[in-house]
């Protein structure tokens, strides 16, 4: 069954909001088109010495408001309009967020779990030999994502800097805090949905120590907002993966989640209390008080949001719900944050990255978190006046804001030649 086409959906969102504001037409084109993409071959010799030859992208949206930065993704069914939507999302989110950057991302059609450690090593470095034209702390700035770490980024910067005769920390974020990463990456997103959830609830007088949490996704966002939720009291009622899930009526223990899965156990087969398993379709169907899609893109389609049953998605993944399905949770009055804006923390915490390698002067963790929770509070107080004001989801608020600074760039550097 082919899956919605995440492209579309993004130009989808932005022609919604740009209507509002009356945007010009040919503006409106401009803005959903991207700079430029490169499609590569990745050619590897394996470790029984058989070539594979893997396809890889690289796609910058926009470099109107500065250098791009966007994700690296290792997945088996990655395509070209999966990297356009992700760096076409990252423009705006920066945009919204008031950045000086714009939009980027891509990656490789592989399956890592059939790769050993040094032909992940070779396919990383191949890739980035074949990008190096269109990267850099000036051009295109790259962050993990799916299937990419720390050891993957320090990959990444060692082939950029070799190339160069000198060592260039900027080129990537996300990497070891011992070649200039910076503390507070890896757990960003995580962190930054909590303020979030948290800022929201006081507007809606909810108590957020009382609130149900069931969450898709227990990987680099998932597990930390999981975490984060209960250690302030909230019932965890359900965690699922690619696999399935658990649910317990009575509220899940995360810290002894959080030890099954790191022992290479599968969340569905984790026993405790009134625990059972259940699986992806079963999970959209529970009714809880906030819902967090925290694992890929497309989850909640026209096929199950009339089954949802929550008062908030805070949307931790990038495109989680597709543009029918966002019509619909709108009518249903369900508070949807955005992923531009729910998972901001983790581009604000690889920007803070990118300055602090500039500089050579590193942060600690209270001044990085303490930035980044008052740039995402703030832009957080002018999506929901917006919203409130116009009476709009807090989508159509975001975009609007993110869009009108892209245009206005656009208007102001306009054409060339």
């Amino acid at each position: 069954m082919s899956r919605p086409n995440p492209y579309n959906t993004r130009k989808k969102q932005l022609e919604i909001a740009a209507q509002l504001i009356k945007l010009h037409p040919n503006t409106i084109e401009y803005l959903k088109r991207v700079e430029r993409s490169l499609i590569i071959s990745i050619p590897i010799v394996m470790d029984d010495s058989s070539l594979q030859i893997f396809e890889g992208f690289r796609t910058h949206h926009s470099t109107l408001r500065g250098p791009a930065i966007g994700g690296i993704r290792f997945v088996h069914d990655l395509t070209i309009d999966d990297v356009k939507a992700l760096a076409f999302l990252m423009t705006y989110k920066c945009a919204l967020l008031n950045i000086p950057l714009g939009g980027s991302c891509g990656g490789v059609r592989v399956d890592i779990k059939q790769l050993s450690k040094g032909e992940l090593e070779r396919l990383t470095r191949r890739y980035i030999a074949e990008i190096i034209n269109i990267i850099g702390p000036d051009i295109d700035i790259l962050a993990p994502d799916l299937n990419t770490d720390e050891q993957t980024m320090a990959w990444m910067m060692d082939v950029y800097s070799m190339q160069k005769g000198r060592s260039v920390p900027g080129v990537v974020t996300g990497k070891p805090i011992e070649i200039g990463g910076s503390v507070g990456r890896n757990d960003a997103a995580g962190v930054g949905m909590f303020f979030v959830l948290e800022e929201l609830c006081k507007k809606l007088d909810y108590d957020l120590k009382s609130l149900t949490i069931c969450i898709q996704g227990f990987g680099k966002v998932g597990h930390v907002i999981a975490s984060k939720l209960s250690e302030c009291g909230c019932k965890i009622l359900a965690i699922t993966e690619t696999k399935g899930g658990v649910y317990s009526k009575s509220g899940l223990d995360v810290n002894k989640l959080l030890e099954w899965k790191n022992k290479g156990n599968l969340l569905k087969d984790f026993k405790d209390k009134d625990a059972r398993s259940i699986t992806n379709r079963e999970f959209f169907t529970l009714k809880c008080d906030v819902l967090i899609p925290a694992a890929i893109e497309n989850q909640i389609t026209s096929k199950n949001v009339e089954k949802i049953d929550c008062k908030i998605i805070l949307e931790g993944a990038n495109g989680p719900v597709t543009s029918k399905a966002d019509k619909v949770l709108n009518e249903k009055g369900i508070y949807l944050v955005p992923d531009i804006l729910a998972n901001g923390g983790a581009v604000l915490v690889s920007y803070f990255e990118y300055l602090q390698g500039i500089h050579a002067y590193y942060w600690d963790l209270e001044r990085v978190y303490k930035e980044m929770k008052e740039i995402l509070l703030d832009t957080f107080e002018a999506v929901w006046k917006l919203s409130q004001d116009q009476n709009i989801s807090l989508r159509n608020a975001a975009y609007m804001i993110a869009i009108a600074r892209v245009a206005k760039t656009h208007e102001l550097r306009g054409l060339f030649p």
